[in-house]
């Protein structure tokens, strides 16, 4: 790093593209300097640094509070400590995918969160390959949509996450999962009501579920021209259910939903949602159908 008065000799745009575009550490002293410098825009220039410097410290809170559960568990000698969710619950096509992930301890990845909250897709796959990149090991589990409508949706979830887990390359000693429970887990296992916006492994296994889904509805986009897949990624939109009625369902249109029957002039199917031997509490089981 250059000295204090190199730096100051510098011009205020050359100072803005070190130490905001670039976002270099700032030598001891440049604040201070520039909140005295007589120069147009050395003042805003200080002021936004020391924005930054709250942003850098407000994220590093909540990327620390993000890890409680996995903190907690790290302090009681689980040193794998793995995060299972799913995406795709509610289109009308497609498989569902679920994603597990073990992080490192103590890891911490700027602007990791639940999938659903991060709206830019470009920002989505950023962060899936930075995990992937840095993970212990990461996996993903599909259920196709034969599964979906011979199980129903719910126990497809749940078998898609079970083929996550296990794809892992290591056994994990704990499962964090957003909101249920996976049957016959093989390691102890916790379900967390709104899991993927309050763990750091369930919201990074939430994004490795959303971009694998999403790139596999790309494929099929190009597979099945005219439904608009690459857009809407088989969800109920507006879009797709015209495409729905007016070209007809195609094979990877799940039967057993209500909208796809309609079109194919099926009657409702009433199935039971949740299997007996799957143990769950009853919040987890309204957070469940709420999905």
């Amino acid at each position: 790093m250059p000295s204090l008065e190199d730096l100051l000799s510098k011009s205020i745009p050359e100072l803005r593209e070190i130490f905001l575009t670039r976002s270099r550490p700032v030598p001891k002293g440049l604040l201070e300097a520039l909140e005295v410098d007589t120069r147009q825009g050395a003042h805003y220039l200080a002021k936004r640094i020391r924005e930054r410097y709250r942003s850098n410290r407000s994220e590093g809170q909540r990327l620390h509070t993000l890890l409680r559960f996995e903190i907690e568990l790290w302090s009681q000698g689980y040193s794998l400590v793995a995060g299972v969710d799913e995406a795709g619950m509610a289109p009308l096509a497609g498989p569902v995918v679920a994603g597990a992930v073990i992080l490192p301890q103590s890891y911490k990845l700027r602007g990791l969160n639940d999938s659903k909250k991060i709206l830019n897709h470009e920002t989505r796959e950023e962060l899936a390959a930075q995990i992937k990149q840095d993970a212990v090991c990461w996996s993903y589990g599909f259920a196709e949509v034969e599964e979906i409508d011979r199980v129903n949706i719910y126990h497809a979830g749940l078998l898609a996450m079970q083929r996550a887990v296990q794809g892992l390359a290591g056994l994990p000693d704990f499962v964090l999962v957003d909101a249920r429970k996976i049957p016959q887990c093989p390691a102890p296992q916790r379900g967390i009501i709104r899991g993927d916006a309050l763990s750091a492994s369930i919201a990074a296994a939430s994004i490795i579920a959303k971009t694998t889904r999403d790139a596999h509805m790309l494929e099929l986009d190009a597979q099945y021209a005219g439904y608009g897949f690459a857009s809407h990624k088989g969800y109920p939109t507006p879009e797709h259910c015209r495409a729905l009625k007016e070209l007809g369902a195609l094979p990877i249109h799940r039967r057993s939903f209500g909208r796809v029957r309609e079109v194919l002039g099926l009657d409702p199917v009433q199935t039971e949602l949740f299997s007996e031997n799957v143990d769950e509490s009853p919040a987890e089981a309204a957070a469940a159908r709420a999905n």
